[in-house]
């Protein structure tokens, strides 16, 4: 016999609520709210939300700054099954516009602040509300008491993805995927209730949502703060002790200096950073001294949450050599050739995936959802292979590889070589047509000594690399120059552009 198992984010925030309405729950600036008042706040918007008669499946969207009432509007979806499409304000008007046409919200609530940005994308189809006085409608709102919409897999959540290589694609994710998401960040991270999430990346990156979300699930405050605040993000490292402090590349250094500026005593911190392969060695050593805490060698994506390789902490002060993955808990892992057979230990293969907190699909995109979900596994796009340790390397995307004199080139392979070198602040591999070797290596750096030279690297790559992937070119940039998406990765198409421009 079959049985029912509905739980969803909102009755799971809900049950946590009720047991403990006194505890934090949300801080955002210089207001708090416990978890007693922000269930109330959130059952009120979710009657608002039903008055503008939004029935389950709907879409709501938000194009706002990072704010208490996100998370309070997400819950609030939860509660009557409505979808949240979260908003990229940091798109150009025509990408925008695209994003909205794609899942086509009923409402949208839009903040002051990106106001004009949504007034030239100029869709008619939602109807506009402010997000600012959505708390104040609510106050005046009776809470809605119908029972709460049950159903595990309904989409709670559309997320973006990076739209380097093409229009943004809307990954649907469900309730059932955000409670396993919970569930992985408890087992493999050992957060536990009561440990504070700090949400500064922005909300519609799963950054900002996921771990929200996760948190108030499992009763832990949220302190939220409008993006990448540098004081305010130290205030709360001081104030709090934190789970997991989420760090991108590229935002370690300025953290860093300001904890020193304003001599901030880290209160407590579990596990600290991400994406371990894209941040230089020596960085990784001095975060985890700094704030006491191991670096999360990570391996996630919006489509799969933290898994499928996420759990392995490189110890605090080590400068790592190794970052093999170790793969996360409630996930099912394969590597697999182009017939989508398993390749051998040591050979390169696509990461093919399954487990509870796998997405649910594109939106709107059946053929792209028919390629990448083929055989009942989700197809990554991503490359790797298992090492001698039985963990796992990530080689690079599948779409970007270097085909130079009929070998094949990761990008990877040679970043994580130049990124062990103190002498260098970060560095990223692109591909450059040749007439002779039909595409060569080109590699962009940015030094931390003035007197690293195109020599330098040379040698550092004739000492650990194969001759055919070593770089043929060698640019010199600061770092504040390479373009990055919002997750922190560097977008290697932009990079090439600056080779024919």
């Amino acid at each position: 016999m079959k049985l029912p198992c509905p739980s969803t984010v909102y009755t799971m925030f809900r049950s946590t609520a009720k047991w403990q309405a006194h505890a934090l729950a949300i801080e955002c600036g210089s207001q708090q709210w416990n978890y007693g008042e922000l269930l109330d706040l959130v059952d009120r918007l979710a009657a608002v939300l039903l008055s503008e008669g939004t029935q389950p499946g709907d879409r709501v969207a938000i194009l706002s700054e990072n704010r208490a009432e996100y998370t309070m509007l997400q819950l609030a979806c939860g509660r009557i099954g409505a979808i949240v499409c979260c908003l990229n304000w940091r798109l150009a008007a025509a990408e925008l516009a695209h994003c909205i046409g794609l899942v086509e919200p009923m409402l949208i609530f839009v903040s002051s602040r990106h106001q004009a940005l949504y007034e030239q994308v100029g869709y008619a189809g939602a109807k506009q509300l402010g997000i600012e006085g959505c708390l104040s409608v609510a106050a005046n709102t009776p809470p809605d008491e119908q029972p709460p919409f049950l159903d595990s897999e309904q989409g709670l959540l559309l997320l973006n993805t990076s739209g380097t290589t093409g229009l943004p694609k809307a990954a649907l994710i469900s309730h059932r995927a955000e409670i396993a998401r919970m569930t992985t960040l408890r087992m493999d991270l050992k957060i536990e209730r009561g440990d504070a999430y700090l949400a500064w990346s922005p909300m519609y990156h799963m950054g900002g949502t996921d771990h929200s979300l996760s948190s108030l699930m499992m009763g832990s405050p949220v302190i939220i703060t409008d993006g990448f605040d540098l004081d305010a993000m130290c205030s709360a490292i001081g104030r709090y002790k934190l789970g997991w402090l989420l760090m991108m590349p590229a935002t370690i250094d300025a953290l860093l200096a300001r904890l020193e500026e304003t001599n901030t005593q880290v209160l407590g911190i579990k596990v600290v950073g991400a994406m371990a392969d894209l941040v230089p060695a020596v960085q990784i050593a001095e975060l985890t001294r700094t704030v006491n805490a191991p670096f999360l060698n990570s391996f996630g994506a919006t489509e799969t949450g933290l898994p499928p390789a996420t759990s392995h902490l490189i110890p605090i002060g080590e400068v790592p050599t190794d970052l093999a993955k170790r793969l996360s808990s409630l996930c099912e892992f394969r590597l697999v050739d182009s017939e989508d057979n398993d390749v051998l230990r040591g050979e390169i293969g696509e990461i093919a995936v399954r487990g509870p907190t796998l997405f649910s699909g594109y939106w709107g995109a059946p053929e792209v959802n028919a390629r990448d979900f083929r055989g009942g596994w989700f197809h990554m796009g991503d490359l790797a292979k298992q090492t001698e340790s039985g963990g796992f390397e990530f080689v690079g995307r599948s779409k970007y590889m270097i085909k130079t004199g009929g070998e094949n080139v990761y990008p990877m392979e040679i970043e994580r070589v130049l990124l062990m070198d103190k002498r260098i602040s970060d560095a990223a591999v692109v591909r450059k047509a040749d007439p002779h070797w039909g595409e060569i290596v080109v590699v962009f750096v940015a030094k931390n000594v003035p007197e690293l030279n195109e020599q330098d690297i040379e040698a550092l790559c004739r000492a650990k690399l194969a001759g055919y992937k070593r770089p043929r070119e060698v640019h010199f940039i600061a770092m504040d120059e390479f373009p990055r998406s919002d997750s922190g990765k560097i977008i290697r198409e932009a990079l090439e552009r600056r080779l024919v421009s």
